[in-house]
């Protein structure tokens, strides 16, 4: 019996945890877009500010959607913007499966979870191509092969969570997070300076931080590596491609 609860209380623990997880993947975008408007407030990047972009998810998760589903079932149909739908589409069907997550038991973690994860991204693409045409009804458009595969994806992720919970599998294994962390704020930062930086100093900037997410970097090489990628970008894009892009930082050229 003391092992049966104890066995229990940490089958809990790890169920919890893992629906934590889900509910943060949950308001990733959410959580994604308010960072990035972080840079507005320097004048990088464009769109909304921080304050409006919070606003504007909170309200859609605690009443604009709500109010949508209410809305559908009383027969009123209206427009609804990008938040709400983002919250209808996306986040909301992953709420529901963090809450289920806690009474479930998880027989193969690394099944379930990448299941899970499948489905996320399968919904945010649903999401992304909502306003392509045809994407609803019988209409063919741009908007067809993106829901017909998406749709797909969403049925193959569930059945794949479903063998977790169905089939002894294996745990979880460790995931190294460096790497791919380093790489996403590598895009994330050229993205926001290559307008007031620049070209060079951006892309060479942005090729440091990546080799920063190995171990194994060896920094002058890296530094020669990143300073010939440097110039061929330099030459590619605004030379042989004609991309009208800023080639340094702003404040030297004016």
């Amino acid at each position: 019996m003391a092992d049966t609860m104890g066995h229990s209380a940490t089958a809990t623990r790890n169920n919890a945890r893992v629906a934590l997880g889900i509910f943060v993947l949950a308001l990733a975008p959410q959580i994604f877009e308010i960072i990035w408007s972080l840079g507005t407030i320097v004048g990088w990047g464009s769109g909304r500010g921080p304050a409006a972009a919070l606003i504007g998810h909170t309200s859609a998760l605690l009443a604009g959607a709500p109010g949508a589903v209410f809305g559908s079932f009383g027969g009123e149909a209206k427009k609804l913007s990008s938040d709400v739908l983002l919250a209808l589409i996306y986040s909301y069907p992953l709420f529901a499966v963090a809450i289920l997550t806690i009474f479930m038991t998880i027989r193969s973690p690394q099944d379930y979870i990448g299941g899970v994860v499948l489905m996320a991204v399968a919904l945010f693409a649903l999401w992304a191509s909502s306003d392509l045409q045809g994407m609803r009804g019988f209409s063919f458009g741009a908007g067809t092969a993106p829901r017909m595969f998406g749709g797909l994806l969403v049925a193959l992720s569930a059945g794949i969570a479903l063998t977790g919970l169905l089939q002894d599998g294996p745990a979880l294994a460790h995931y190294s997070w460096r790497g791919p962390l380093f790489v996403m704020a590598a895009i994330l930062f050229f993205a926001l300076a290559i307008r007031p930086l620049g070209l060079v100093v951006s892309a060479f900037a942005s090729f440091l931080i990546a080799a920063t997410g190995s171990h194994e970097t060896r920094w002058i090489e890296a530094i020669i590596v990143g300073a010939c990628l440097t110039i061929g970008c330099a030459i590619l894009f605004p030379y042989i491609l004609g991309l009208p892009m800023p080639m340094f930082p702003r404040f030297l050229v004016q």
